[in-house]
């Protein structure tokens, strides 16, 4: 299939720098605070990064990608960061207003775990169809992800929506739920002192690592009306992205912005989200994320290649 250009692609050259007196206004929902891909907008923003290319961010915090694309549906912001490719298509299907603008993780540093004293044993052994398996949202990656774990290695439970990473670790370590859900750093000390265990790994599903699981989304009605600050947007988020793996004044900034140490910091960024993970230029095996789409009801047929055209509005030429 053939994938679109993003509307404006040809202008960003002649965006370079924009005066912070005119700089336009972009509101943000971004899924689930605290995570390193969540920091982006806000440690641009706070760098000057996203200023330097006349943008002014106005930024909220959902529960999860359902909940982003909700927004960005609804008109109450413009951009949604980590929406689930899965719930976005089958949004567009319905007639939505989203286009999706960018890549957002191809892959995902999420993991599975449970309390230390479970049942429940690596790669989900000894779950009972009674024990319950948390996700964020209604349609967001954490959704997706558990649907895949259920078909791929065969297990039956109830899935459980559970909001926000911090709400699901409390509810799993409360005994609410039997298996959650979170990504790094949430979590990382309880496991390092024997307080959970690690089930399983998102990555360690073929179907996660290899495909754009979440996505940048738009407003289709704002993105036709101002193309080009949606350019400058994605613009100073590829910088700011560059500059978080380049820089430890990143690690150090975003050390304070999640209320951890820099070393925590570090372990985050370089063992769990490898820089080609935030690829913004295309959505990867997008035949692949269809065909999930119509295994798990997302959308009853395949979208047309007007159809895609029309929903991947994307920073440059596509690759797969």
């Amino acid at each position: 299939m053939k994938t679109s250009t993003f509307v404006i692609a040809a202008t960003l050259a002649a965006l370079s720098t924009v005066s912070a007196d005119a700089a336009d206004l972009v509101k943000v929902a971004i899924g689930q605070r605290g995570l390193w891909d969540s920091a982006i907008v806000e440690l641009g923003r706070d760098k000057g990064v996203f200023a330097k290319h006349g943008v002014t961010t106005e930024i909220v915090y959902t529960a999860g990608g359902g909940e982003t694309q909700q927004a960005v549906i609804s008109g109450s912001v413009d951009i949604g960061i980590s929406a689930g490719t899965l719930g976005v298509l089958s949004a567009f299907a319905k007639g939505a207003p989203v286009r999706i603008i960018a890549g957002e993780a191809t892959g995902t540093a999420e993991y599975y775990f449970v309390k230390a004293d479970s049942a429940v044993q690596k790669d989900f052994r000894g779950v009972k169809p009674t024990m319950t398996l948390a996700y964020s949202t209604a349609g967001s990656g954490t959704h997706i992800t558990a649907l895949r774990f259920m078909k791929e290695y065969g297990f039956e439970t109830q899935l459980v929506k559970t909001g926000t990473v911090p709400a699901t670790f409390t509810q799993v370590m409360s005994g609410q739920v039997d298996i959650g859900f979170s990504t790094p750093p949430v979590g990382l000390e309880a496991a390092e002192e024997g307080k959970i265990r690690i089930v399983a790994l998102a990555n360690d599903l073929a179907s996660i690592r290899t495909q754009t699981v979440r996505v940048t989304i738009a407003n289709a009605g704002d993105l036709a009306k101002r193309p080009v600050v949606y350019a400058r947007f994605i613009q100073a988020y590829r910088e700011t992205i560059d500059w978080m793996y380049s820089d430890d004044a990143a690690i150090n900034a975003f050390a304070k912005w999640a209320g951890i140490t820099p070393m925590m910091a570090r372990r985050v960024r370089d063992g769990f989200y490898p820089k080609e993970m935030l690829q913004l230029d295309r959505v990867s095996n997008l035949e692949g994320i269809i065909q999930d789409a119509i295994a798990f009801k997302y959308i009853a047929q395949p979208l047309s290649a007007e159809q895609i055209g029309l929903l991947l509005q994307l920073p440059r030429a596509q690759g797969r």
